[in-house]
């Protein structure tokens, strides 16, 4: 009886265990980059644009009318029979042109800031690019120790088998268990690493900073080091560039705003008098034009038109620049790359076939009697350094990856 309750209880475990497996959410990288849109720093945006086009739908509203009584022309008596008591209401109407010009501008506003949210889209994007990848070399890092503990452990379980005969020395073996035991603060450190990057990652998508996923270990190299940079793609495809056009936009639509400033307003009052002493009532009616041609009045508008376009001067040549140091910043990681898969090679079909001859070759030897454990155990430690080598430099042509797309807007 005891028996059956014992494997009812195996079965739960193992029922409960594959439950939690289960609940653990599995991200590929596209997954983490769609999530990225819920940053807050995105929505932020979204709300400024917002604002901003809010903003514009007022742009050509008129100014107030204005409301005044009084006496006028009244003499200082206390039953005046001259004079009158006055009701006036005043009205400036703004030039339509101005009025569009303004609107015009306004609405080029969200534009630019529309820019800057691609911008930032794009900086949150290679850092979620740049934690996945980290975090998929951790894991591949982790599978390498487990299997060099497998190694480890075989070696160990063979000496002191031997030792039982007089065939291996004591300090050997505490050599081996010490080799084991420091791979448990290499994993330790491993998985901190891994927390992090989950941390990193979770707040990037804006959601529960301890939720636990896994993510999909298959890496794509990108061919990139072929690729021949083209200003006008480049120019077209990054948002800090285009945003310079669109800051360009915005003051040409600022000049003609402000070229509209020649243009006249125009305005009216009216006004109804109550005569005292028997006289007549009386009223006004006017119309009235601005002269802002007028030297000392056209002086400021002209300032700002002759300033807006050294502006425009300005933003033209940060645009000539930005091109200019995104091709050698292109070229330098096209380069870099080309170097850094040739090492990976180099590790993955010399290196380390080179490392696992010597550690067969010990191995064999040990296995013979012709040779001693300190030396299939450097050979374990000397393939798995080489292979943790080659993770890093696979990690380090990655981070490379990423800072090509970064710099070409590659989402």
């Amino acid at each position: 009886m005891k028996t059956k309750y014992h494997i009812t209880y195996i079965v739960l475990i193992c029922f409960a265990s594959l439950t939690a497996e289960a609940q653990v959410q599995r991200l590929p990288l596209d997954s983490v980059l769609a999530r990225i849109a819920a940053n807050p720093s995105l929505q932020a945006y979204d709300e400024k644009i917002r604002a901003q086009d809010a903003y514009a739908t007022g742009a050509k509203s008129l100014d107030a009318p204005k409301i005044s009584a009084g006496q006028y022309q009244t003499p200082y008596q206390i039953n005046p029979n001259t004079g009158s008591f006055m009701i006036q209401a005043e009205q400036m109407f703004t030039n339509p042109a101005k009025l569009r010009a303004k609107e015009n501008y306004m609405k080029g506003m969200s534009k630019v800031t529309a820019e800057d949210k691609n911008y930032m889209k794009n900086q949150l994007i290679a850092q979620a690019r740049q934690y996945y990848y980290e975090r998929v070399v951790l894991e591949k890092k982790l599978a390498l120790l487990q299997n060099t503990q497998s190694l480890l452990e075989y070696m160990l379980k063979d000496a002191n088998i031997r030792l039982t005969y007089g065939k291996e020395k004591l300090p050997n073996i505490y050599k081996a268990k010490a080799d084991l035991y420091q791979l448990d603060n290499t994993r330790e450190q491993l998985n901190n690493e891994i927390s992090q990057k989950n941390i990193m990652l979770n707040t990037l998508m804006n959601r529960d900073k301890q939720t636990v996923f896994t993510v999909d270990t298959t890496v794509v190299l990108k061919d990139y080091e072929t690729n021949v940079t083209d200003t006008a793609s480049l120019a077209n495809a990054r948002s800090d560039i285009k945003g310079i056009d669109r800051n360009i936009d915005l003051q040409q639509l600022n000049a003609k705003m402000e070229y509209s400033k020649r243009k006249p307003d125009f305005g009216i009052q009216a006004g109804h008098m109550f005569s005292y002493g028997g006289m007549a009532n009386q009223y006004i009616l006017m119309a009235s034009v601005t002269i802002p041609i007028v030297p000392w009045a056209s002086k400021e508008y002209k300032a700002n038109l002759k300033g807006i376009r050294y502006e425009v001067a300005e933003l033209q040549q940060k645009k000539l620049d930005m091109l200019n140091q995104a091709e050698g910043q292109l070229a330098g990681l096209r380069t870099d790359m080309s170097s850094k898969k040739r090492q990976l090679k180099n590790y993955n079909q010399n290196i380390i076939p080179a490392l696992q001859n010597t550690y067969k070759t010990s191995l064999l030897a040990y296995e013979q009697n012709t040779g001693d454990l300190p030396s299939v155990l450097d050979g374990i430690k000397g393939l798995q350094l080489a292979r943790m080598d080659a993770l890093d430099r696979l990690q380090e042509l990655l981070q490379l990856q990423v800072a090509y797309e970064k710099e070409n807007e590659t989402h």
